[in-house]
């Protein structure tokens, strides 16, 4: 299964007319904000650092370059063509590999799998932004990813984040600036349900090894000046023996 056309060129034209600075887009805040402290939860459970590791959704490839800083081999993967130049624009040295990937189609992720062996992937608040009838897909891909030795970690909005989206939107003048592009190219934030993850994750064959809450830091301020948060819950996963 495949993503809707739709929905990839929604994010086309996102990516198109995203600035280039850094911080520019709204959840693009900097690696030590987040990249940063999820490696503090996920790496503790990686069993074999020397995997490649998998940035999946990676988009202008910030986290991407900080986790090149710390594995041997990371490929940035996501489904717009045009957030993978950004990130090798940005990326001039390259410090890590970029390629375009629908996680959601089985044959891709295959593939992926059959060139890279067992992978560690990082996932980063992707789910709340596919389409429904995606998600699934997207979590069978990781768990193909992963393979046998392969660990994957995976943050992603919990319900309590909607009411804190739902008050920047309707301000009286409108979504914030960083906010306003996602829903001008039609990539409205889902809802995915705290108990909907699990499931997922169940129905891949993947276990969960560990699991927490940690807010996920924006570039966006809120009028008092305090940066916005979203609140998030996090899982690092294996595939089930």
């Amino acid at each position: 299964m495949s993503v809707t056309s739709r929905y990839r060129e929604a994010w086309e034209g996102f990516w198109r007319a995203a600035p280039a600075e850094p911080g520019a887009v709204f959840w693009d805040a900097e690696p030590v904000l987040t990249a940063g402290p999820h490696l503090a939860l996920f790496e503790p459970h990686v069993a074999d650092p020397a995997l490649p590791m998998v940035d999946l959704g990676c988009g202008n490839g910030t986290q991407t370059r900080y986790l090149a800083d710390r594995f041997p081999r990371v490929v940035g993967a996501d489904l717009s063509a045009a957030a993978l130049d950004h990130a090798r624009r940005a990326d001039p040295a390259g410090q890590a590999t970029y390629r375009q990937l629908d996680a959601a189609e089985k044959s891709e992720t295959q593939t992926l799998h059959a060139e890279l062996g067992d992978t560690n992937v990082y996932l980063r608040g992707v789910l709340h932004q596919c389409e429904p009838d995606d998600r699934q897909s997207l979590v069978d891909g990781i768990a193909t990813l992963v393979g046998d030795r392969g660990r994957a970690f995976l943050v992603e909005l919990s319900e309590a984040a909607k009411p804190v989206l739902i008050g920047l939107a309707s301000g009286p003048a409108g979504p914030p600036p960083k906010l306003a592009p996602v829903f001008r190219h039609g990539i409205a934030p889902g809802e995915v349900a705290d108990d909907a993850v699990p499931a997922y994750l169940r129905s891949a064959g993947l276990t969960v090894l560990a699991s927490g809450e940690m807010p996920l830091a924006t570039t966006e301020y809120a009028s008092d000046g305090a940066r916005v948060e979203l609140p998030s819950t996090w899982v690092v996963v294996r595939r089930t023996v």
